[in-house]
């Protein structure tokens, strides 16, 4: 009796583990991030190589293993100019072996100007990434800007934001925390 106590026990309380480490995706919207639309069934994202400004090729398989938050942006993009500032902040305070912010400049984007953009609205922890081509937005389904597509760990698309974001807001680093959780 008391081994089924204890077995029961344990169930109960593993089962409430896993719900818990379930992203709360209602109170992120309710925290500001209103317009973020989640996937009905998390799906693989796109393999298509992008660049950097040294010319190496990379595809999004290079962060399989971490939580991304992967944002479409272009210099000419107003609505970028806003949001840049806290994924910068958000790659600062949460980035790491867990978690990283991806930014990919899409459409055509000079590296200098780039650089000048960064400079001017304060960037300095993310890198410089470009689809020239719009391979890979176009890929993803991208069709305005700023996107930004929030990826698990097994490399699939969990939920999507349509234009501008606080990505350094409490709801939106709690929505990290979720999604990072063990």
């Amino acid at each position: 009796m008391l081994r089924s106590a204890l077995l029961y026990t344990a169930l109960v309380f593993g089962a409430n583990t896993a719900f818990a480490a379930d992203p709360d995706w209602q109170a992120a919207r309710d925290g500001g991030l209103d317009k973020l639309v989640v996937a009905e069934q998390p799906a693989p994202v796109a393999q298509t190589e992008f660049t950097d400004p040294d010319g190496g090729t990379h595809s999004l398989a290079d962060w399989q293993g971490k939580v991304v938050l992967l944002n479409f942006w272009a210099t000419w993009c107003a609505p970028c100019r806003e949001e840049m500032p806290a994924l910068d902040r958000l790659q600062a305070e949460m980035g790491g072996d867990d978690f990283e912010v991806v930014t990919v400049a899409t459409g055509r984007n000079a590296p200098d100007r780039i650089d000048d953009f960064f400079a001017e609205v304060g960037v300095e922890n993310l890198p410089v990434l470009l689809d020239p081509r719009q391979q890979l937005a176009r890929s993803m389904g991208v069709v305005g800007l700023p996107v930004t597509v929030l990826i698990d760990r097994e490399g699939r698309e969990v939920a999507r934001y349509l234009g501008d974001a606080e990505w350094d807001s409490d709801a939106a680093k709690a929505l990290i925390t979720q999604l990072t959780a063990p």
